[in-house]
C-alpha cells in the first residue's frame, strides 16, 4: 500500500511540474517535419470539411494513416458528398475503401451514416457531438474530431496517441481515451483543445512511437517524466 501512495505521489508531482503548454508549443515547432493526419488534411478543405472529417475518420478506425489517405482518396474520387455515397452500392464502397481494416463493416456504417445525414439533416453534417453520437458506428473520438478539424469548434479528440502520450507525461493518470477526454476538459487549456489531437497523432505516429518511442530525438527529452516507459530508443 505505502508503495502505491508513493507511486501515486511521484506522478502528482510531474503533473505539476510539467508544462503542457510549453510541451504542445515545442511539438508545434516539429510538426513541418512530418506528413499530417489525413483527417487533419480533410479539415483544411474548403469543400465539406466536416463529412469529408466523418468519412476518413470511420476509414481511420484499427487502419494506418497511409491506408486511410488512399482509401479515403479512392472514395471521394467517386463520390464527395452524402447524396452520393449513400446511393452507391455497399459493394462498391467496399471496393473502393479495401484494403482498411474491417472494410466490410465500415462499408455499412459510411452508407448508413450518409443516408442519415440526407434523411434527418439536409445533407449536413452534424454540429454537436449528442447529433454525432446518434449516427450509428461514430463514437466519441469521431464526433470530437469532427466538431474540431471539420466544424472547428472546441472539444477535445482523444484517441490512442493523445491518451496514452498525456499518461507518459504525468498530465493525467487514466485507464481509457474517454475517461482521458474528461480529464483534459476539466484541466487542458481550452486553447489547446482544438489542437491536440493532430499536434500528439503526428507527435506519436513520427516521434513518440506506442511500442519504443524515439526519446532521443524527442524535443521534450529533458522535460518528460516517462511515465510508464519501460523501453525507449
Amino acid at each position: 500500500m505505502a508503495e502505491k501512495k508513493r507511486t501515486r505521489a511521484k506522478i502528482k508531482v510531474n503533473d505539476a511540474l510539467f508544462d503542457i503548454s510549453k510541451a504542445l508549443n515545442l511539438i508545434q515547432k516539429e510538426l513541418p517535419k512530418y506528413q499530417e493526419p489525413v483527417v487533419t488534411t480533410y479539415g483544411r478543405q474548403a469543400s465539406r470539411p466536416a463529412f469529408k472529417v466523418l468519412i476518413s475518420c470511420i476509414l481511420s478506425l484499427r487502419t494506418r494513416d497511409e491506408q486511410t489517405r488512399q482509401a479515403s482518396a479512392r472514395l471521394f474520387a467517386m463520390a464527395d458528398t452524402p447524396e452520393a455515397i449513400s446511393a452507391m452500392e455497399e459493394a462498391r464502397i467496399e471496393e473502393l475503401i479495401y484494403p482498411v481494416g474491417f472494410y466490410r463493416t465500415k462499408a455499412g456504417v459510411i452508407r448508413n451514416a450518409c443516408r442519415v445525414i440526407v434523411d434527418d439533416y439536409g445533407g449536413q453534417t452534424p454540429c454537436t457531438i449528442e447529433e454525432l453520437l446518434k449516427i450509428r458506428g461514430v463514437g466519441r473520438k469521431t464526433a470530437n474530431l469532427v466538431m474540431t478539424e471539420g466544424h472547428g469548434r472546441p472539444g477535445i479528440c482523444v484517441d490512442t496517441h493523445v491518451h496514452r502520450i498525456c499518461n507518459i507525461w504525468g498530465y493525467v493518470t487514466t485507464s481509457t481515451p474517454d475517461r482521458t477526454e474528461m480529464a483534459l476538459r476539466e484541466k487542458l487549456p481550452k486553447r489547446h483543445w482544438i489542437e491536440i489531437n493532430n499536434l500528439l497523432v503526428t507527435f506519436g505516429q513520427n516521434v513518440c512511437k506506442p511500442v519504443s518511442p524515439i526519446c532521443s530525438i524527442c524535443p521534450l527529452k529533458d522535460a518528460c517524466p516517462r511515465v510508464g516507459v519501460k523501453r525507449s530508443r
